[in-house]
């Protein structure tokens, strides 16, 4: 099964809140579990996790300001 999540043209400041937004949610949703957590490995990759999103987020947004105008975005889900 597929879900079309995104599909669409953004301004660039539409784009960085969506992105942003998104992956926002990813990181709250690892921190969640690290406040239950209860195996440091866990933890761990759950905080190594969170500095990759807050990196790809930074690059994403660099990105698009350098595109500038309208930018295209399509996300999809997949469910095997």
């Amino acid at each position: 099964m597929n879900l079309q999540l995104i599909q669409g043209q953004f301004s660039t400041q539409e784009a960085i809140d969506i992105i942003t937004q998104m992956i926002n949610v990813k990181i709250k949703f690892h921190e969640s579990k690290i406040d239950s957590a209860h195996n440091e490995e866990d933890i761990k990759m759950r905080e190594q996790r969170i500095k990759q999103l807050q990196q790809h987020l930074h690059e994403s947004r660099i990105h698009i300001e350098k595109q500038g105008g309208m930018i295209k975005i399509t996300s999809e889900l997949s469910f095997d």
